[in-house]
């Protein structure tokens, strides 16, 4: 064979060579497209999956916390960028606040909203900082500190505790009731009976006005007072109306004396699965709700107060300042669980 016929069959094996190559490259190529695009499609698949979030508190179908929860379930079902249902169980259907908090710590509930002040104190024992009289002059006093840098470090300290704050949402600000007499002076309220949430600083509270403080959950409330366990308790306009306690209380006095908001807790390895979309969905929705919820709240005051002195209801203006006097030490009972810049930034946040 002369030597131009073996370099053109050489040069021919070597174009073979490199046209196999070059398709096992092409082959190798095709099929990581492939694969990228399987792997996209699961994890699209996995994004858009449907997601259920149950939603306990311990209020009534009329209650803040439902007034909240059923608007925070409008918005968020209607985002089309996400598929998150929610299922809101009220009237304590699934326990007390105090079993919501555990079932959310958990996991076997997703999301509660609950008093910063009462059961959650006693897991987060800065939040008892809300039960402390007279911190806040008003309601925009109020919604200064819950929105800004005071209120969103109070709500961080929740994820050491295996959940997180999304927000506030609001229970209101609080009022004396009783089945007795009217309450003008501190001294009025000695001798009664009173319900209180079961943190310290309420018992504190009312102590330092004369009375006896008596733990109850929130969910026995209404029959203690019926059945004469207590004679009187304090809470928001909104709730007095909502849970019917106008029916087994004569008096109130407008004493004002705090303002509780009501924590929306989701649990922490949920809300770590979430999508950057979905975080974003759900937390706008807490959020919107918010808005959504003073501002109806608001509008209802007057007409609950109407209300009240219909169905034969007296209502009392109480001399807030002596209030104040009187219960001036109440912070002191809680300083070893709520340090002092803690008050002093809510104080601060006009």
């Amino acid at each position: 064979m002369q030597a131009d016929e073996r370099n053109c069959i050489e040069n021919y094996k070597k174009v073979g060579v490199k046209m196999k190559k070059l398709q096992l490259f092409l082959i190798v190529l095709v099929l990581s497209v492939l694969a990228a695009c399987g792997e996209s499609s699961d994890e699209s698949n996995e994004l858009s999956e449907e997601k259920t979030i149950k939603l306990a508190h311990s209020g009534s179908e009329s209650h803040q916390y439902h007034i909240a929860a059923a608007k925070f379930k409008d918005i968020l079902e209607s985002d089309e960028d996400v598929d998150l249902t929610v299922e809101i169980h009220p009237n304590s259907s699934l326990g007390s606040e105090g079993d919501a908090i555990e079932q959310v710590v958990s996991g076997s509930v997703e999301m509660t909203t609950v008093a910063a002040d009462s059961n959650l104190a006693n897991i987060i024992p800065e939040m008892n900082v809300f039960g402390i009289p007279f911190i806040f002059d008003d309601k925009e006093h109020v919604y200064n500190a819950l929105d800004g840098e005071a209120g969103q470090h109070i709500l961080d300290l929740a994820e050491d505790k295996g959940i997180k704050g999304l927000g506030y949402w609001e229970v209101g600000m609080r009022h004396i009731t009783n089945d007795s007499r009217e309450i003008v002076q501190p001294e009025d309220v000695s001798g009664l009976s009173v319900r209180v949430p079961p943190a310290k600083v309420w018992e504190a509270y009312i102590t330092a006005l004369g009375g006896s403080p008596t733990p109850i959950d929130f969910n026995e409330l209404y029959s203690a007072l019926d059945q004469g366990v207590i004679n009187a308790q304090e809470n928001p306009l909104a709730t007095i109306d909502s849970m019917n306690l106008h029916e087994v209380q004569n008096y109130i006095s407008l004493t004002e004396h705090t303002y509780t908001p009501a924590v929306t807790l989701i649990s922490l390895d949920f809300y770590e699965s979430l999508s950057d979309t979905e975080v974003e969905a759900l937390e706008s929705a807490v959020k919107e709700a918010a808005e959504y919820q003073r501002h109806y709240l608001d509008e209802q005051e007057d007409e609950i107060l109407t209300m009240l002195a219909e169905e034969g209801v007296t209502i009392s203006d109480p001399d807030r300042e002596a209030f104040r006097e009187a219960t001036s030490d109440v912070a002191d009972s809680v300083s070893n669980d709520v340090p002092e810049e803690i008050v002093q930034s809510l104080i601060d946040s006009k």
